[in-house]
């Protein structure tokens, strides 16, 4: 359709919404389905934080505010990174946003200008090369393969960067692999970095309190100092407060980008809600004990979903560190047959017949950058995880 953005050509739906609203759509006909797509915590957001929002509702904080957040949020936002990652900011130097996604958009909507390249490494979270695109920016993938348990190697790093690189995207623990990278391998990275004084550092760290086995997260500008000035450090209250649907993100950064940022959000969203603000105050300055309680659910999930999908011929599954995804790789099953006749020769080709045959909806790895694998989020009922591996690996060994 002519009259529709040339720019809107560059790019397609997320896949993983797309997953959850075909696995809607089969329940509302009837079908029995179990959604493994949703990246959202099945917990609900603490009474606490919910109290705040009540609060904030019954004294008026239902108008405009800042257009990138009240001066208490800020407050709170420095408080985490002092009190979590050892980051010194200044108010001036934090922007709050409708969610993280918005945090990456405006950034780079502020930044990119036509020919300027994006390092993302595979596999990425599927909106990245996306919004890269749309800024007018250039993605380039580097590959962070299962051999290297998903993490980006410094040589593959510094292979990547050319005099057109603007941003490097470093997202740990990742989604979709769930790979987390210690201070040793952070620090590997950034030493790369530390060489390439014209590379912005893009972190998301939205996973940062879902980490397992006594894993130590860190962040690029905590390992390496010599990086805060070109960091913009991102997080949110989405997963770990579970909060996804209060839509507030927020980051760090040198005050002129994060002055950019906000003339985006002036002339676009304006500020975040108001209520949701006061809410994510509470969040982060409120107790913070129920997330290594969460966390402990979630490796125990992690183990079981790893365990039952490791049984099954053909399907490799590393353990993450991180996150609450698993990726699987599915290599041995390509070329295998279905009951039916039809060849599985993608991981597209799975998703789709363990959808259909089984009623498990997981996202193909595709959509993720590397492939063949897939991802299942395991943000859901033990019960439902249980029975959903159980399909799994019925669907598989039906396979010939």
């Amino acid at each position: 359709m002519a009259f529709i953005a040339d720019s809107l050509s560059r790019v397609k739906p997320s896949p993983t919404i797309a997953v959850s609203t075909k696995a809607a759509e089969l329940k509302a006909a009837g079908r029995d389905i179990i959604g493994l797509g949703a990246g959202e915590p099945d917990f609900d957001t603490p009474d606490n934080i919910k109290e705040a929002a009540i609060k904030a509702i019954w004294e008026g904080q239902t108008k405009y505010t800042a257009v990138d957040g009240t001066v208490e949020i800020k407050k709170a936002v420095c408080a985490k990174f002092k009190r979590d990652n050892g980051l010194n900011y200044e108010p001036n130097q934090i922007t709050v946003n409708n969610g993280g996604k918005q945090t990456i958009y405006n950034a780079f909507i502020a930044t990119l200008n036509p020919g300027d390249e994006v390092i993302i490494p595979t596999p990425y979270w599927v909106s990245y090369p996306d919004m890269v695109l749309l800024a007018g920016g250039t993605p380039v993938f580097a590959e962070a393969t299962m051999e290297n348990n998903f993490k980006l190697q410094p040589e593959a790093l510094e292979a990547a960067i050319t005099d057109k690189t603007k941003w490097v995207i470093l997202n740990s623990p990742s989604n979709p692999s769930g790979a987390a990278y210690n201070a040793a391998e952070m620090k590997a990275l950034t030493d790369v970095l530390l060489r390439h004084p014209h590379v912005w550092v893009m972190v998301d760290d939205m996973y940062e309190h879902i980490v397992y086995d006594d894993f130590e997260f860190v962040t690029p500008a905590q390992v390496e100092p010599k990086l805060f000035d070109r960091s913009l450090t991102i997080n949110g209250v989405a997963k770990a407060y579970a909060m996804t649907g209060w839509r507030i993100g927020f980051a760090g950064g040198p005050v002129a980008l994060i002055n950019a940022i906000r003339k985006v959000q002036s002339q676009s969203t304006s500020n975040p809600c108001s209520i949701s603000q006061a809410a994510a105050v509470e969040a982060l300055t409120g107790t913070q004990d129920f997330l290594k309680e969460r966390a402990a659910v979630f490796q125990k999930r992690r183990d079981m979903v790893v365990e039952m999908l490791s049984e099954i011929d053909g399907v490799i599954c590393p353990k993450p560190e991180g996150a609450f995804y698993v990726y699987p790789s599915i290599a041995g099953l390509i070329g295998k047959r279905t009951p039916a006749g039809a060849v599985i020769e993608t991981d597209l080709d799975f998703c789709t017949y363990i959808l259909e045959a089984e009623g498990v909806a997981a996202v193909h790895g595709e959509a993720f950058g590397l492939s063949p694998h897939f991802r299942v989020s395991y943000a859901t009922s033990d019960a439902a995880l249980v029975e959903a591996c159980i399909r799994i690996k019925r669907a598989c060994d039906a396979l010939s």
